[in-house]
């Protein structure tokens, strides 16, 4: 039997979740990395071997990299399965969230019918490190060929999302400041109050201190933390509605482009995201609808083959297996959190860069070495 140490099973589970959520293509990754590193790696891990444990192993890190989508965006799932099950009661699709519930789910069936007819196929031809370096390179091309030429309803979406975004945080700095609240509101007008009696300038008192004074010091840490939980889940709440309105036949078309990634090299998140752009997405909308699309083929993918770990092929590496899976999902969860504020202001050239490179370079290198 193959064995899998706990050094290659860290390594390639720090990639696996790392380069899922780039669009760098973590398939890629883990076909040419064995490769490069030669020795015991290229014979313990190699994904194209008839029955390989290391192709069960890395496609069952999925379930923790699925797992770390799911915990990300467990919100927006919430709202989603929410309105999945409120069209069935209803019997009609209305609401945003039942909209992009049967968005993803008509989505997925694609890259689902022919990645269960077809991985096998796909994985044994192509999941040598020489077509993984040459797909790397062309996923490079793909994603800079995706910024050069995008569609001006693309663009014109960033600028909007940007402008939404801007306005609030205007609002909210002055408003906190002219909101006073006397400690006297009203006087009598038949009652004389004294010279004396009158309540200085100086003693109004803001509402929100007054709500400190009423509710104890954990008044004052609730009220901020709550208007920030607000903030933070409004901006999700209007990218789902601006992906509900694209039609159900544009979320196939962008949905379909997933298939390119059961080739080793190619990044799911990479051609979708470059797909949702050419249908006129923002960058960052067709980056959280191409991460809600992956979620169900991720997790489906490696819950087909967490029974082959459980079986013959996982003896003795159920240590590595654990171990591997929570760097793969610490790794996903880091990466999709610092992705998705990266491409609000930020482009996909560099990633396109360094897979032109690196695919480039692990060609020549690897045919230096044969």
């Amino acid at each position: 039997m193959i064995h899998l140490t706990y050094l290659e099973a860290g390594v390639v589970g720090l990639i696996q979740g790392i380069s899922e959520m780039f669009p760098i293509s973590s398939l890629g990754h883990n076909v040419l990395l064995p490769a490069i590193v030669g020795g015991s790696w290229q014979r313990d891990l190699n994904v194209a071997s008839p029955e390989s444990p290391y192709l069960a192993f890395i496609v069952g890190l999925h379930v923790a990299t699925a797992a770390a989508l799911l915990i990300y965006f467990r919100r927006d799932w919430a709202r989603i399965i929410g309105g999945f099950f409120s069209s069935l009661r209803d019997r009609r699709v209305v609401t945003a969230d039942q909209r992009l519930a049967w968005m993803i789910i008509l989505a997925t069936i694609p890259v689902g019918i022919v990645g269960l007819g077809f991985e096998h196929a796909f994985r044994v031809i192509f999941g040598k490190p020489e077509y993984a370096a040459a797909f790397l390179t062309l996923n490079g091309l793909i994603l800079l060929a995706g910024e050069r030429f995008r569609t001006r309803g693309s663009l014109a979406a960033d600028t909007a999302i940007a402008a939404a975004a801007a306005q609030p945080a205007a609002q909210t700095e002055f408003v906190p400041q002219t909101e006073f609240v006397p400690q006297i509101e009203v006087v009598p007008q038949t009652e004389v109050v004294p010279q004396t009696e009158v309540v200085p300038q100086t003693e109004v008192v803001p509402r929100t201190e007054l709500v400190a004074v009423g509710s104890g010091s954990s008044a004052r840490r609730s009220a901020p933390s709550a208007v920030a939980r607000a903030a933070d889940q409004s901006p999700a709440v209007q990218a789902d509605m601006r992906l509900a309105g694209m039609g159900m036949a544009q979320a196939v078309i962008i949905g379909s482009a997933q298939i390119l990634a059961l080739l080793a090299g190619i990044s799911r998140d990479g051609v979708t995201m470059v797909a949702g752009m050419r249908r006129g997405l923002a960058r960052e909308d067709a980056a959280r609808f191409a991460f809600l699309l992956a979620t169900p083929v991720i997790l489906a993918a490696g819950a087909l083959k967490v029974p082959d770990l459980a079986g013959p092929l996982g003896n003795g590496i159920h240590g590595q297996i654990l171990f591997g899976s929570l760097l793969s999902g610490v790794g996903a969860y880091l990466a999709v959190r610092f992705l998705l504020r990266y491409l609000r202001t930020r482009s996909l050239t560099p990633f396109g860069i360094y897979c032109v490179i690196t695919g480039v370079a692990c060609l020549i290198y690897l045919g230096l070495v044969k």
